[in-house]
């Protein structure tokens, strides 16, 4: 074995696929590109979420207590981090981006029409907040395209390095 820089030790832990958080307030859409969110619980489904207070996203995610989390497909890779690239104080990310905002039912946050999932989430607990720009999230309502079959998802593991879902094998579970 041989050492490793305390630094680093997120990219063995990145938990999921790379996503696309959106927020709305004051008649205006942005879009972040997130990997740091976990699940918390299966029903009602609750995510964990870091949400930097530098982010532009972060005011409107406080003050509006809802967002949208975005699944994109690999073939939106070079946009996704085209996004996580820039902040939304300095660019208006859908339109620069080519990105289709469709409405959501129960946020005012958009839906990304490209992302072949989208999480209508509502912030269910900010007690870590102030202490680690962490954000407890209920989705309220779950989109997905039927038109996207099979779609293989990104995982960030640091300094612009990439994963690809790979091969999907099946083993005996007792999870339903």
């Amino acid at each position: 074995m041989k050492e490793l820089a305390l630094a680093k030790v997120y990219q063995l832990l990145e938990p999921g696929p790379v996503v696309l958080l959106t927020t709305a307030r004051k008649g205006r859409a942005n879009v972040m590109t997130m990997s740091w969110h976990m699940m918390v619980e299966f029903e009602p489904p609750l995510i964990a979420c870091v949400v930097s207070e530098g982010d532009y996203s972060f005011a409107a995610l406080r003050a509006t207590a809802e967002c949208v989390i975005a699944i994109p497909a690999l073939e939106l890779a070079k946009k996704v981090v085209d996004v996580g690239n820039c902040s939304g104080r300095d660019v208006a990310k859908f339109d620069k981006f080519g990105l289709t905002p469709l409405p959501a039912e129960q946020v005012s946050a958009p839906l990304i029409g490209e992302c072949f999932a989208n999480l209508e989430c509502k912030v269910v607990d900010s007690h870590l907040v102030n202490k680690y720009d962490l954000f407890v999230l209920e989705v309220v309502k779950a989109w997905t395209d039927p038109g996207q079959r099979n779609p293989k998802t990104i995982h960030h593991h640091g300094y612009g390095k990439f994963v690809v879902d790979g091969d999907v094998i099946k083993l005996r579970s007792k999870m339903r």
